[in-house]
């Protein structure tokens, strides 16, 4: 942590100075790999995976230097167990407390990395989502496609893990049943019932649908595999580590 908290050149008092990225397989995703590489394998296979998961980070960016987890300043951290925080529907239907331990199967990974590359001169905020006219400018100061990379999450785990995953577990499925237009929920169904995959301009449309919506989706067993960027500051680390601390009043 020393190292992120001294690379912070030309950061101002509001600028993030790092951000949390938590990798989280679903239940079904780690019984899979539980079953091919065992409960001690499947540790190895996840620090791999978040290897390969920060290539793709560092390259969403599309940003001269910056093409490999080896330009960036991360560390990471498997964790075996998630909690809830104030975003999830139980703890807003009073089901559960923020804080409580979840249930199953949540061994998953936890990375910190710097707003700065390596070399201390390059921005990258996964939070700039900017796609103006003018194209030159926002090379210059970067863009991020959430959607992309949560996508190409997805991708990198069946490529690496020859996952065989199912429609009703692709990203592209759960976006267009959460966000998708009548037509892309139609679509869907009919390749369900025909058992197809979707064709790939069928599911480059529905992926790159409202790409700005990062909700969280509702945890269960068919989940894809699942992505969230937070700013500083990530709930479910604080109130998992110190949830039965409490901050003064009046601070």
């Amino acid at each position: 942590m020393q190292t992120i908290d001294h690379n912070i050149a030309k950061l101002g008092k509001a600028d993030s100075k790092f951000f949390l990225v938590n990798i989280s397989p679903s239940q079904k995703e780690l019984a899979f790999l539980r079953e091919q590489y065992g409960n001690d394998g499947v540790k190895d296979q996840l620090k791999g995976f978040a290897v390969r998961v920060m290539d793709a980070y560092a390259q969403n960016f599309k940003r001269e230097g910056v093409n490999s987890h080896e330009e960036l300043v991360w560390f990471a951290k498997l964790e075996n167990y998630r909690y809830y925080t104030y975003n999830d529907s139980e703890v807003k239907q009073g089901i559960k407390k923020r804080g409580d331990r979840k249930d199953g199967e949540q061994l998953h990974v936890q990375v910190i990395v710097s707003r700065k590359d390596r070399t201390n001169s390059i921005k990258l905020s996964p939070m700039n989502t900017s796609r103006g006219k003018n194209e030159e400018h926002s090379k210059k100061m970067g863009q991020f496609d959430r959607m992309a990379f949560k996508q190409s999450g997805e991708s990198l785990f069946d490529e690496l893990f020859d996952f065989d995953r199912q429609l009703k577990e692709t990203m592209a499925y759960a976006n267009s049943q959460k966000n998708g237009s009548m037509f892309e929920r139609l679509e869907m169904g009919r390749l369900e019932m025909e058992g197809t995959l979707p064709l790939d301009g069928v599911k480059e449309e529905i992926v790159n649908y409202k790409a700005i919506n990062i909700k969280k989706l509702d945890d269960n067993l068919s989940e894809p595999i699942h992505f969230k960027i937070t700013d500083d500051v990530d709930d479910e680390a604080v109130h998992g580590r110190n949830r039965h601390r409490h901050r003064p009043r009046g601070r």
